[in-house]
């Protein structure tokens, strides 16, 4: 190659001052911007997995050794059993910090859901209030309509005005009908177009089979969705929204003189649920969404249609038991901790610290967490401009080979674009 004086020079000055030598010049270490990025050849990840961690969901998981513990690993693991087989139109069992199946059957029909709807409903005006567009204080004015909503009820009164707060837990405890149709039209003014928020959020959350109508799960032809979806919205319920969430564990509530208990059985039953929401009509038949958390691990079911409400608590208990017994989760890498440097090309810094940008869980069959290895898929280049928690790859975590938990390795810091200096000697350095 035959360089201008003036560019031989310029080479010079990068490369003898740095006392660099171009045989050994490493190669770049690089990743694409965030849109466009397709996976590389895996690159394993520099330290080991992390203490064997009980999945934690209401503190903040403490920060990760660089070696699991032996002793604290099981000393062999155990045979998984089939599922139980429960007698219902459709069931499903997820981990809720991984979203793994664990049990299904008939997870994605169709189907209505009844008094579930009020799980959407409650997550959409949770998401309102967060807005700042409705507060919990606000006075409610009760209309002839919601006052003559069919179904279950909370006993508000036509022309009265009653705080928002206490609708929605006539709504949540109670079930009440006449409290979820007089939210939504406080929320929207009208039950038609609080129902399109909730088809909004539906979207956002991936629920791709399930469409709205009403707020309160009233049969309606159009109104539909599955098991699958209707955990989904359940965990996003409990994560996003945990203080509004403890109401869900309330087993009364009483208003206008009137006490009325909830309808989840499994809250006398079993300490460790929490929540969520039962559910009938006649068309539905007996529904019932349960999340229970035992030693740091928690897990979401779903049961539609079952023949009666004992049959709904059975199979909800059936579900969750066998997931407690058979499965574990992990925290492998807490959100935000750094896993590697990566090289920047003509950027303000030369290294970029990147990690997940969420808790990295695994749920795996007990006794097998000796199994479990992880690997950073990086892309190619990494140019700078930067933005911290732009994705640079893939945190992908295998047990025995199997690829059970991927999360975008992302940026953990800025990374502005230098100066005239940096990106020239960068440009140079790159030629070779």
């Amino acid at each position: 190659m035959k360089l201008q004086p003036a560019l031989l020079v310029l080479c010079l000055s990068v490369l003898l001052p740095l006392n660099l030598r171009v045989a050994a010049a490493p190669a770049a270490p690089a990743v694409a911007p965030a849109p466009a990025y397709t996976p590389p050849p895996a690159q394993a990840v520099p330290a080991a997995v992390p203490a064997r961690t009980r999945a934690q969901t209401a503190t903040p998981p403490p920060a990760a050794p660089s070696a699991p513990p032996t002793a604290a690993v099981p000393a062999a693991p155990q045979t998984v059993p089939s599922p139980p087989v429960v007698d219902a139109k459709g069931y499903l069992l997820i981990d809720f910090n991984t979203g793994a199946v664990l049990a299904e059957s008939r997870a994605d029909d169709r189907l209505e859901p009844a008094s579930l709807t009020k799980i959407m409903t409650g997550y959409t005006i949770y998401r309102e209030l967060l807005a700042g567009h409705v507060h919990l204080t606000d006075p409610v004015l009760i209309s002839e309509n919601a006052w003559r909503t069919g179904g279950s009820k909370m006993f508000i009164e036509v022309g009265k005005q009653v705080p928002l707060e206490d609708l929605l837990k006539g709504m949540i405890i109670q079930s009440g009908n006449d409290a979820s149709v007089a939210l939504a039209e406080h929320v929207a003014g009208s039950e038609q177009v609080f129902a399109e928020l909730m088809n909004t959020n539906a979207q956002r959350l991936g629920m791709t089979n399930s469409h709205f109508v009403n707020v309160t799960g009233l049969p309606d032809p159009n109104h539909f969705t599955t098991a699958r979806d209707i955990a989904r919205v359940t965990a996003a319920l409990i994560r996003e929204f945990p203080k509004f969430y403890e109401w869900d564990g309330t087993k009364e509530y009483e208003y206008n003189g009137i006490k009325q208990q909830n309808r989840n059985r499994l809250l006398w039953r079993d300490a460790t649920v929490d929540g969520v929401k039962t559910g009938y009509t006649e068309a539905a038949g007996y529904c019932l969404v349960a999340s229970a958390r035992r030693d740091g691990m928690r897990l979401v079911s779903v049961v539609l249609g079952a023949k009666n409400p004992e049959a709904r608590a059975v199979a909800s208990l059936e579900l969750l038991n066998y997931g407690f017994r058979f499965f574990e989760s992990h925290l492998l890498y807490p959100a935000d901790q750094p896993l590697e440097n990566l090289r920047v090309w003509k950027g303000d810094l030369k290294e970029l610290p990147v990690g997940p940008g969420r808790d990295v869980y695994a749920t795996i069959p007990r006794g097998r967490y000796a199994e479990l290895s992880p690997r950073l898929d990086k892309a190619q280049t990494l140019t700078a401009p930067i933005a911290r928690g732009a994705r640079v790859g893939d945190i992908v975590v295998f047990l025995a080979g199997t690829e059970v938990s991927r999360v975008p390795l992302v940026a953990l810091q800025d990374v502005a674009e230098g100066n005239l200096w940096q990106r020239t000697r960068d440009t140079v350095w790159q030629w070779f």
